[in-house]
């Protein structure tokens, strides 16, 4: 491995782009910052995955080196999308990890991605953050494959809340993140936000 390089994680990235970005009013995935996608930037960060997963409406978005995979559940949100994402993972590479992310994070980094890979211990099924409050956010995580049949019983229930699909976490605290990528976890849900990341040095 080259000095300055990031190894090769035993991952597989998972890229959900298939929202409706409603409060953002234009599709957010294509919306630019510095020059690139906001897709663009979330998947340059997962680079050094394995195997690499867009779930999104077929041929919508091309993005070279990505396995495209169909959303089992249209409209049911990010979980939808994890369960789709999971479902691909273990189909194409068998039981293990996912790192599932979403357009909404264009700061996440493949440090950001290692550090949560270097987390996960015995018994965990997935590795969470903790933001500057202390509150776990289920997007930009760790997901085992084992969590698919309860992933899908919570679909099969109604639910849509990505929160309720972490088990057995383990959680990375905020002032780790800060580390790594001071501005991993800045969430991008309207166009004000994007421009409040795009005056932050």
């Amino acid at each position: 491995m080259t000095p300055g390089t990031t190894p090769r994680l035993d991952l597989v990235g998972a890229l959900t782009a298939g929202g409706r970005s409603r409060r953002f009013g234009t599709d957010k995935a294509l919306a630019r910052l510095e020059g690139r996608t906001l897709l663009e930037h979330v998947a340059a960060s997962l680079e050094d995955c394995r195997v690499r997963l867009l779930v999104a409406p077929p041929g919508r978005y091309p993005l070279p080196g990505w396995l495209p995979v169909p959303d089992t559940r249209p409209d049911e949100g990010p979980l939808g999308a994890l369960e789709a994402a999971l479902l691909a993972a273990e189909r194409h590479v068998g039981p293990g990890w996912v790192a599932f992310a979403g357009v909404d994070l264009p700061r996440l980094t493949p440090a950001y991605w290692a550090l949560l890979a270097g987390a996960r211990a015995p018994g965990a099924r997935s590795v969470l953050t903790l933001d500057a409050a202390g509150r776990a956010q289920p997007l930009g995580a760790l997901y085992h494959t084992a969590l698919l049949p309860h992933v899908s019983a919570l679909l099969d229930a109604g639910e849509r809340r990505l929160r309720l699909a972490a088990r057995d976490p383990v959680t990375v605290p905020y002032k780790a993140i800060t580390w790594v990528s001071p501005q991993a976890l800045h969430n991008v849900n309207t166009p004000a936000d994007l421009a409040a990341l795009e005056r932050t040095p």
